[in-house]
């Protein structure tokens, strides 16, 4: 006949095989979950793809056609810029030639009438900067909106379900910026 004492020692160690049982049956059904999940989600992979926009916006018909169409816009201020630069060297050189012989009063007026032209010429080329980048980036906003476009309907139609447009190393593989570039006509 068994004590007391014995018969709760009995009972104590079956309950607590039986809990051992129960945590080694959630630790295999825990484990045949984190095996069986690769499964399912290599069942249901994640398609990436993308897009270079720096490529599109030199390399592509329409990002050419905008760039040629912007210098010509600017070509004549340019010249104008060249011709003024050639200008304000000349004088330069010449001062430089002439200050030995010119009086004091000469020489000053010569070298201020140098740096106004300087400052003439620094402005306008600011001027032509700003105006330059701004026509610019007017152009390339459309581009980059028409890309985008294209990205959203080649995602929709091959089922991508992440398109980057900057990363720092892309496989070839998930490059689409060419299926984009051929969208927009090149």
């Amino acid at each position: 006949m068994k004590s007391h004492f014995a018969l709760k020692l009995s009972a104590i160690t079956s309950g607590i095989a039986r809990g051992n049982r129960a945590l080694v049956l959630a630790a295999v059904l825990g484990l045949g979950a984190t095996v069986a999940a690769p499964v399912v989600q290599a069942q249901q992979a994640t398609k990436i793809g993308f897009v270079s926009t720096e490529r599109i916006l030199r390399d592509s018909k329409p990002a050419k056609a905008a760039q040629a169409k912007i210098e010509s816009e600017f070509k004549k201020r340019d010249q104008e810029l060249q011709s003024l630069a050639t200008q304000l060297r000349s004088e330069a050189q010449k001062l430089d030639k002439d200050a030995p012989v010119l009086s004091e009063s000469d020489r000053i007026k010569r070298q201020r009438k140098l740096a106004d032209l300087d400052s003439d010429l620094q402005r306008k080329r600011r001027e032509f900067q700003e105006d330059f980048n701004r026509r610019r980036n007017e152009e390339f906003s459309g581009i980059v909106e028409k890309a985008d476009a294209a990205i959203r309907q080649i995602a929709e139609q091959q089922g991508y379900d992440l398109i980057i447009q900057d990363a720092v190393t892309v496989s070839p593989r998930v490059d689409i910026t060419d299926q984009v570039m051929k969208a927009l006509g090149g």
